[in-house]
C-alpha cells in the first residue's frame, strides 16, 4: 500500500495562502475597531456609500495608520529574514547593523538641536532619521572591509559597537533635551503610527518599493549560502556583491520604516522565526511569509496599542518588546540547547 505524505511546497503554499487571508482580516479589524467603533463587516458599505462620519474616520485616520503599520512591518520582517540568513544566525535583527540606533540618532539631534523648528519637522525630521541609519550603516560596512572583502562577523561586530556608540550619543542629547522635546524623543526610541498620514504614506513608497523588489530577489543566494560562502560561491554567488545588495537594501527598509515610525523593535526578529516554524525555511516562500507575516503581526501590535489602556495609548515599540522578549528569551535557550546536542 502506498502512503501518500504532503510534501513541503504543498506545506508552504497552505502557509501562505492562510497569511494572505489574515493580513486583509487584520487591516479590516484594526479599521474598525478603536475609540470610535466602526463593525469590519460595514466597512465596504462605508466605503461605497461615503455618507457618514464613519467614512471620514476610516479615509482620513484609520486607513492611514493600519497602512503605514502594514507597510513597517512587512519592511521590518523582511529585512530581518534576509540579514538572518546573511549572518546565518537565526538571532540576527534588523537593528544589528546599526540602522536602526543610527536613525535614532539622526532624528534626536534634530529635534534637541533643531527646536522650534515647527511645520519643517514634519519632512524634515523623517529624511534626518533616514540620513541618520544611512549614513551609519555605510560607517558600518567601511569597518567591516578589508581588501575589498567583508567578513559576516566583523560586519556584526561593528554593527554592535556602533549601536552602543549611537545610543550613548542618544543618552546625552536626552539629557539636554526639554519636556517637549523627551516627549517627541519618546515617539523615535519606542516606535508609534499615531503621526499617520498619506503624505507620510506616499514619502515611503519610492524607497520601500526599491526596497522591496530588491531583497525578494535575494532568495536564491541566501539559500545557497545556507551551506557556506565556499559552497555558494561555486554555486555561482557572487559573495561580496551579494553582501553589498543584501546590507544596502536592508538599511534601505529599515530606514524607510525607522523614519516613517519610530524604533519599533522585534518584529523583525519573530516574523521570520514563526515562518520557519509553520512552514520552514526555504528563503523563496520564507521571504514573502516573513513580509506578510511582519505585516500582519504590526497591525495587531498597533491594535492593542491603542486599545488595551484607552483612552490612552501605548507605544508600539513597548508592545512588540513585551510580546518579542519572550520569544527571543525562547529562541536563545533552543538554539542553546541545539549547540549542546
Amino acid at each position: 500500500m502506498n502512503v501518500q505524505y504532503p510534501s513541503r511546497f504543498s506545506r508552504y503554499r497552505r502557509v501562505l495562502i492562510a497569511l494572505t487571508a489574515v493580513l486583509p482580516a487584520s487591516l479590516l479589524l484594526a479599521a474598525g475597531v478603536g475609540a470610535y467603533f466602526i463593525s469590519p463587516l460595514e466597512i465596504p458599505r462605508i466605503l461605497w456609500e461615503k455618507a457618514d462620519q464613519a467614512y471620514a474616520v476610516l479615509v482620513s485616520i484609520r486607513f492611514p495608520r493600519v497602512v503605514l503599520a502594514a507597510g513597517v512591518g512587512a519592511l521590518l520582517a523582511l529585512s530581518g529574514a534576509v540579514l538572518q540568513g546573511l549572518f546565518r544566525n537565526p538571532l540576527a535583527d534588523p537593528g544589528l547593523i546599526g540602522v536602526t540606533s543610527g536613525a535614532g540618532l539622526g532624528a534626536a539631534i534634530f529635534i534637541v538641536l533643531l527646536p522650534g523648528s515647527g511645520a519643517l519637522q514634519v519632512f524634515a525630521l523623517p529624511i534626518m532619521a533616514f540620513v541618520g541609519g544611512l549614513l551609519t550603516t555605510i560607517l558600518v560596512w567601511q569597518l567591516a572591509s578589508s581588501g575589498g572583502r567583508v567578513q559576516i562577523l566583523t560586519l556584526l561586530l561593528a554593527g554592535i559597537a556602533l549601536n552602543a556608540a549611537a545610543g550613548a550619543l542618544i543618552g546625552l542629547l536626552i539629557s539636554q533635551a526639554t519636556d517637549e522635546q523627551l516627549r517627541s524623543l519618546t515617539f523615535w526610541t519606542l516606535g508609534g503610527f499615531s503621526g499617520a498620514t498619506w503624505t507620510t504614506l506616499l514619502a515611503m513608497v519610492p524607497t520601500s518599493l526599491v526596497a522591496l523588489w530588491g531583497l525578494m530577489r535575494l532568495a536564491h543566494p541566501l539559500n545557497a549560502l545556507v551551506l557556506g560562502e565556499r559552497e555558494a560561491f561555486h554555486l555561482g554567488v557572487q559573495l561580496e556583491p551579494f553582501k553589498r545588495q543584501a546590507v544596502a537594501l536592508s538599511a534601505l527598509a529599515v530606514g524607510t520604516a525607522v523614519a516613517a515610525a519610530g524604533g519599533v523593535g522585534f518584529i523583525g526578529l519573530v516574523a521570520p522565526h514563526l515562518f520557519r516554524l509553520l512552514a520552514g525555511p526555504d528563503h523563496r516562500y520564507l521571504l514573502v511569509g516573513a513580509t506578510l507575516l511582519g505585516a500582519s503581526l504590526s497591525v495587531l501590535a498597533d491594535l492593542v496599542a491603542r486599545t488595551v489602556v484607552a483612552p490612552a495609548e501605548l507605544p508600539v515599540g513597548v508592545v512588540t518588546s513585551l510580546l518579542g522578549a519572550p520569544f527571543f528569551i525562547w529562541l536563545l535557550l533552543r538554539y542553546k540547547r541545539e549547540v549542546l546536542w
